[in-house]
């Protein structure tokens, strides 16, 4: 029996929350949107309305299962921002920001981490905090802002997602050309990115035959291009910005992941790279 995503722990929180501080209205309706089927138990009655409906909605989903997984989290991130956005407020109790941190630390056992209304892996939301915290160094707000759309939108909108993680790898090699001093025009990703490592001296005929694993390297430097082309290429078929035929097939969450993961690692390297050799004057 394959072990579950979602731990007992944390679905008996939710349904602690449910069950005290919801609608039966509110239930339902997150639970409609995330497409889980209601399956009740006949007979089954674990002591009051919400409870039973949340129940019901437990019992059509899988949680060993990873597209389950997604469904639960998405409902589980509706409530958790719901109590985020009250915290601190005028008149809060001390239930909200309690129950908040206990869903929170759940989550961060069971592998995965609350950020910006979404749930994610700890390695995806790694990736993106790492790329958001190196943005910040920069005086280039729209970054921030393309990584807080791609947080938000990697399981409610992967195509969304998939086309924020192209923007993002964009405006990482515009504002490392243009802190360089470096002209760029309507170039596309590829060359962008060319010109871009270029200029951080990421190109293999950069790596002097002397060097300590010379071809190793070479090869590794050659594989960022590979990325960028990917990049490229994957938000052409699935991601926002270009007109589809109307047998493209539905995007899932699992290319999107396959994208940011990609854009998030390349962007913090590039710009790791950037700070550590300034350019020459």
């Amino acid at each position: 029996m394959a072990s579950e995503i979602v731990s007992r722990r944390l679905r008996s929180l939710l349904m602690d929350h449910l069950a005290g501080a919801s609608v039966l209205r509110e239930i339902g309706n997150e639970f409609e949107a995330a497409d889980v089927p209601f399956r009740p138990i006949e007979g089954e009655d674990l002591g009051g309305q919400r409870r039973n409906l949340a129940q019901g909605y437990y019992n059509g989903l899988d949680f060993a299962d990873a597209a389950d997984a997604r469904k639960f989290h998405q409902v589980l991130s509706v409530f958790m921002e719901q109590l985020e956005q009250l915290i601190g407020t005028p008149g809060a109790i001390p239930y909200n920001e309690t129950t908040f941190k206990r869903l929170q630390q759940q989550l961060a056992r069971d592998g995965f981490a609350y950020q910006g209304g979404t749930i994610l892996p700890v390695t995806a939301a790694a990736r993106l905090a790492d790329a958001k915290a190196i943005a910040e160094k920069f005086d280039a707000n729209h970054i921030g802002d393309q990584i807080r759309r791609i947080e938000a939108s990697i399981d409610a909108d992967p195509a969304l997602a998939i086309g924020q993680a192209k923007e993002l790898t964009e405006s990482c090699f515009k504002t490392i050309l243009g802190e360089r001093g470096i002209e760029y025009g309507k170039e596309d990703l590829p060359q962008l990115g060319k010109k871009a490592f270029k200029a951080l001296k990421l190109v293999p005929d950069d790596i002097p035959d002397a060097a300590k694993g010379a071809q190793t390297i070479r090869v590794m430097l050659s594989n960022l291009a590979t990325v960028v082309q990917g990049i490229a290429e994957i938000r052409s078929l699935y991601g926002t910005g270009h007109g589809k035929d109307g047998k493209t097939k539905g995007v899932s969450s699992r290319h999107a992941r396959l994208a940011v993961g990609a854009a998030s690692t390349l962007v913090t390297f590039a710009f790791q790279t950037h700070l550590e050799q300034p350019p020459t004057t």
